[in-house]
């Protein structure tokens, strides 16, 4: 009998990947992951096969394609903190942008039909009046930004010369985690903003900062559109679902369209899990835009996306359970409720 074809998920042990690596489970796909762990966990692999190697290993990587017939790859490996970035900008150009070079050459030696490529938000910089369609001019001001968009060029231009067909997802600020709290956000000195705060209430920080509060915005403080990783998720099936359904390659911005400030991001935290957070207002960081928001209306009309957690208080509330769930006793064991 013939195997079914797979999906290879590159970064699928991270924070967004794993939950893609799941949805793309729960609906029968096979899964391959593609992991080195330094910033993913083997245990957020739920399904699939999971295989610890660098994207940039091109027998790793070719060897992966072909044995396992992969038809289609979802590529989520990179690197991604803003300020980091600007710090070391070679480290970025190497993984980010490198590294997938390597696996696009990879994909056209083994014949891979259809890619799904986790791009960012930052590749737009500072957009007049702060709001992003696909059409905006890319802009980046921060190398993290612009090892992404070197990477959305390299794609693009490999399918205009190949039958590769791709989507891209311009992701805006990702947040919460899996209602059930099987996953969700563990990396290492996370600098997300959600993360942090949560990690704070629950004590494992003693303050948070915030970084500028002198923007151009209603309070002072800068304003981001914030996506349920469940939600995003979801459009990242759904892109998989159109290219193998004939989609044309196309580039979507994922958010909800309206944005929450750091301040009202930091009251809904502090609503949520009942704690008084110790908050430190510092200078802006470098990199950051004062407001961000997306023009989401491709995905919904070409994707059929419609979000099914875009609630402030909610994707809080479910980062909240999972940093109670990590930092709980073992002997409680996994929890079986969704948080409502």
């Amino acid at each position: 009998m013939k195997k079914q074809s797979a999906v290879l998920v590159t970064g699928g042990a991270g924070y967004i990947g794993s939950h893609v690596v799941r949805q793309l489970a729960e609906v029968g796909e096979r899964v391959i992951v593609l992991d080195n762990l330094s910033t993913g966990f083997a245990e957020s692999v739920l399904h699939g096969d999971l295989i610890v190697g660098d994207t940039g290993d091109r027998d790793t990587v070719l060897a992966i394609l072909r044995e396992y017939r992969v038809d289609a790859v979802m590529h989520f490996a990179a690197h991604t903190v803003v300020p980091e970035s600007v710090r070391d900008p070679l480290k970025y150009y190497g993984n980010n942008t490198s590294s997938t070079r390597n696996l696009l050459e990879c994909c056209q030696e083994a014949g891979v039909k259809h890619f799904v490529f986790s791009s960012t938000a930052a590749v737009y910089g500072t957009p007049d009046g702060g709001l992003a369609s696909e059409e905006t001019p890319t802009r980046p001001i921060n190398p993290y930004g612009r090892s992404k968009l070197m990477s959305e060029w390299m794609l693009h231009d490999l399918s205009q010369v190949t039958d590769l067909n791709y989507v891209t997802f311009r992701y805006f600020n990702v947040a919460g985690c899996d209602p059930y709290a099987r996953i969700g956000q563990s990396t290492p000195n996370a600098t997300l903003l959600i993360k942090v705060a949560c990690e704070t209430a629950i004590g494992k920080r003693a303050q948070l900062k915030i970084f500028g509060t002198d923007y151009p915005t209603p309070d002072g403080t800068g304003v981001r559109d914030f996506i349920h990783v469940e939600d995003l998720a979801e459009a990242h099936r759904l892109g998989l679902e159109y290219l193998r359904n004939g989609g044309d390659s196309s580039v979507f911005n994922c958010g909800y369209g309206h944005g929450y400030s750091v301040r009202e991001v930091l009251d809904s935290v502090q609503r949520v899990t009942g704690k008084s957070l110790t908050i430190e207002e510092v200078a802006r960081r470098p990199g950051d835009p004062p407001r961000l928001i997306a023009d989401s209306g491709r995905l919904h009309q070409r994707l059929g996306w419609k979000p099914r957690y875009d609630d402030l208080d909610f994707i809080v509330e479910t980062a909240w359970n999972w940093e109670r769930r990590v930092s709980a006793p073992k002997s409680q064991g996994p929890w079986l409720a969704p948080v409502r």
